[in-house]
């Protein structure tokens, strides 16, 4: 990883989804297209919860950090906060930080349930509690899936949302929104279908 990231520049590694997939390793470039935010999606998620504020964001269930790798880069000002189960890809996720000099964005290894949702102003999820169901293609066997677990975690963020002071922002992509309080609308729709801007009012 070290002698490819001094080959190239942020610059040209953020320039496209391409570029980007380099920096990790082979098995986790195959599992990009399915389970890791396309870089696009990642930079106009990036854009509408940052804006120009020092903000707080968090990316719960945030795999490799694609999101807020991409979200950091674009978006100095804002600070970016994924969280994750799987401690191998949190530590994938701090080396490729590191390596980057990205010291807006940090990466911790806890189960979001165990996280103070005041510590943070807007929200980004791609849908990472769906693994959960029966029949859907996991990142790998290393935690435990249940539908009990999709739908204890469905309400509890829900809860933690629906507690968050008018404005808060947040950004679903492939989501169910069963996660989503009625007290949150749709501002806007991204470039892809599944991708919804939200605030609460």
């Amino acid at each position: 990883m070290e002698d490819r990231l001094t080959t190239f520049n942020n610059d040209v590694i953020f320039s496209s989804d391409a570029e980007l997939n380099k920096i990790f390793p082979l098995y986790m470039q195959q599992l990009s297209r399915r389970h890791w935010t396309p870089l696009q999606i990642a930079k106009e998620s990036a854009l509408y919860l940052a804006g120009n504020e020092e903000v707080n964001i968090l990316d719960i269930g945030s795999g490799i950090g694609k999101f807020c790798l991409v979200g950091g880069y674009f978006q100095p000002q804002a600070r970016f906060c994924g969280v994750e189960q799987r401690e191998s890809l949190v530590t994938l996720a701090n080396n490729t930080k590191e390596m980057l000099g990205l010291d807006n964005v940090s990466f911790q290894h806890n189960n979001f349930t165990q996280l103070d949702f005041h510590q943070y102003d807007h929200f980004y999820f791609y849908n990472s509690f769906y693994e959960n169901l029966s029949g859907t293609d996991k990142i790998d066997d290393s935690i435990d899936y249940s539908a009990e677990l999709y739908n204890y975690y469905v309400r509890y963020l829900y809860k933690q949302l629906d507690m968050k002071p008018e404005g808060t922002r947040l950004v679903t992509f492939h989501s169910l929104e069963d996660e989503v309080p009625p007290c949150y609308h749709v501002i806007s729709s991204g470039r892809h279908e599944t991708l919804k801007f939200w605030v609460k009012i």
